[in-house]
């Protein structure tokens, strides 16, 4: 692999080692805190329920230097927890917890330039709150704005939605979309099926909502990404393209065909297949696909070099996919 310039990691993700009640403070029961553990690990805690043990790697910036290192990787986008979105919150809340974590995202920056690269959060129900907060991460150095695929229920076609992807447009900040209170999640609480099943539908339905919506058209400069390689956005892409060839539902907004607005969208190589991984850099091309890992979650890539190793892709396609495709997504080639 080459080693010309340093691997970026594209899809990582940090939460502050503590927080005030906040669910307190707004009267918001199932708000999250967090409950320490033993051996620097934490819980996550939706009031009283137990959302997710998570180890010290979410905070501790040593021992995630330490595990880059190991791997490989020079660069990391470090960006907020999902469940830590809060959309379904008061905005003043949301706002409020989107401060605390876009400090401690900015902090863990200041102290290590070389090494991470912040994405931060914003309250995206209010576009009050997030246009301030945006201007805010703008001014400290952030690189993007992570967001949900839907807000409460909201697609991102939502005009006040689109509001905020204009502002960061504007402000020249990416935007990385991360799956969240996916589609049909009730028929799925068994066998962990959300985060298996639910979760990657979720991603195709963001991504087929910003392309029938028109949102692409009306932000023709706003870098936009997916998290797990799109989800099943790419192997139902041929279906989609036939649905709009077939359905004049699918013309009401757009006017071309799905597929041809892949040039316009980014992926993370997160696939748990590499013969999809190489799918996907031929059919979106490898200058739309960067590395990702989904640290430090079980349900992403352990060693996340050996998926682009195990995928027969070029050169060229290595070297995008490893730093020059982030390099233009975050804005860092110019």
């Amino acid at each position: 692999m080459s080693a010309a310039r340093p691997v970026i990691d594209i899809h990582t993700h940090v939460m502050p080692p503590d927080w005030p009640d906040l669910g307190k403070k707004y009267g918001a029961p199932e708000w999250p805190r967090v409950r320490p553990e033993a051996d620097g690990q934490a819980t996550i805690m939706l009031g009283d329920r137990k959302f997710r043990l998570v180890t010290e790697q979410c905070f501790s910036a040593p021992r995630r230097l330490a595990d880059m290192d190991t791997e490989g990787i020079r660069r990391q986008l470090i960006s907020p927890i999902p469940v830590h979105f809060c959309y379904e919150g008061a905005p003043a809340a949301t706002a409020e917890f989107a401060r605390i974590q876009n400090d401690f995202i900015a902090e863990t920056v200041a102290r290590h330039p070389a090494r991470f690269l912040g994405a931060g959060t914003v309250a995206m129900q209010s576009v009050k709150h997030a246009l301030p907060e945006l201007e805010r991460m703008r001014a400290a150095g952030f690189r993007a704005l992570e967001i949900g695929t839907n807000v409460g229920g909201r697609d991102l076609d939502d005009p006040e939605i689109v509001e905020i992807l204009e502002a960061a447009q504007a402000l020249g900040l990416a935007v990385f979309v991360h799956p969240w209170s996916g589609i049909g999640e009730e028929r799925m609480r068994a066998f962990y099926l959300p985060h298996m099943v639910s979760l990657p539908a979720e991603t195709s339905l963001a991504i087929s909502r910003l392309i029938f919506g028109g949102v692409l058209d009306r932000l023709p400069t706003l870098r936009i990404a997916f998290a797990h390689g799109g989800g099943t956005f790419i192997p139902l892409l041929g279906r989609i393209d036939h649905g709009f060839a077939v359905r004049p539902e699918a013309k009401t907004v757009i006017d071309r065909r799905p597929s041809t607005y892949l040039s316009r969208l980014y992926f993370d190589s997160i696939t748990h297949d590499p013969r999809l991984l190489e799918l996907l850099c031929e059919r979106a091309g490898s200058d739309r696909v960067m590395l990702g890992s989904d640290y430090p979650f079980d349900m992403g890539v352990e060693h996340p070099l050996d998926q682009i190793r195990d995928a027969r892709l070029t050169a060229e396609d290595i070297d995008n996919v490893l730093f020059h495709t982030a390099e233009r997504f975050l804005g860092l080639s110019a």
